[in-house]
């Protein structure tokens, strides 16, 4: 099937440039908030306990398309009080800006409870290994839990990433150039509705599997020595 694109074609290849971006930036935001999540809901102090199990909660109970609208225009009241303070004529929150917190901070409230399945899957034998050999709880940490739970937790991480990359799709109504936006331009000059969203589709079907070959090398990679010691 051959689509006739109107010139448009440069305009897709950008907008698809754009969403890669958005869905990589929102990917390191959420990683990051996940694994602090984790962390503090599998600490022992309970008020980071509640903060974690807060922040997830919260996060996860509200559409990700809401917390799109509430980062972007939640800001321009904030924006234009530190424009006055600063003595700046101007200043706005970006629409990559927001969708990257926004996409971020629902992407690190699925990945809290992924990344604590995964830590509360190694057996505690291996803190106490740790603890045995006079390792600090900084050191354990880095050597012994976040390898074992990167692999444990691998699998998971990739089906949210791929959830992620089409969530992109929801920053196209605060005006970011991504493939959906693009492709609502082209359906508007064009007037084929059909042959520009099919467009988009493959373009989203390409990017899933791209994400698939790319988890499952990185599932081989992680489970290099897993596998040796289990044979």
């Amino acid at each position: 099937m051959i689509f006739e694109l109107h010139g448009f074609g440069p305009a897709l290849a950008a907008g698809t440039l754009m969403t890669i971006k958005l869905a990589l930036c929102a990917l390191s935001v959420g990683l990051l908030l996940g694994l602090l999540g984790a962390l503090a809901k599998t600490s022992s102090y309970k008020p980071l306990q509640w903060l974690g199990g807060s922040y997830s909660t919260i996060v996860r109970g509200i559409p990700e398309l809401l917390w799109v609208l509430l980062i972007y225009f939640g800001t321009v009241g904030l924006m234009r009080s530190l424009a006055d303070l600063l003595g700046i004529e101007s200043l706005e929150l970006s629409a990559f800006a927001a969708g990257t917190i926004a996409l971020g901070l629902c992407f690190g409230a699925y990945a809290t409870e992924v990344f604590r399945g995964a830590i509360l899957a190694i057996p505690k034998g291996h803190r106490e290994a740790g603890q045995a050999l006079g390792m600090s709880k900084g050191r354990i940490l880095w050597k012994l839990i976040l390898p074992q739970m990167w692999r444990i937790a691998l699998p998971g991480l990739g089906n949210l990433f791929m959830i992620l990359m089409k969530d992109t799709a929801l920053v196209s109504v605060i005006g970011l150039e991504e493939i959906m936006r693009r492709s609502q331009i082209a359906v508007t000059a064009s007037k084929e509705p059909f042959t520009f969203y099919m467009v988009a589709a493959f373009i989203y079907l390409g990017l899933t599997v791209l994400a698939m070959i790319g988890l499952h090398f990185l599932e081989k990679r992680a489970s290099r020595g897993f596998v040796r010691s289990a044979s």
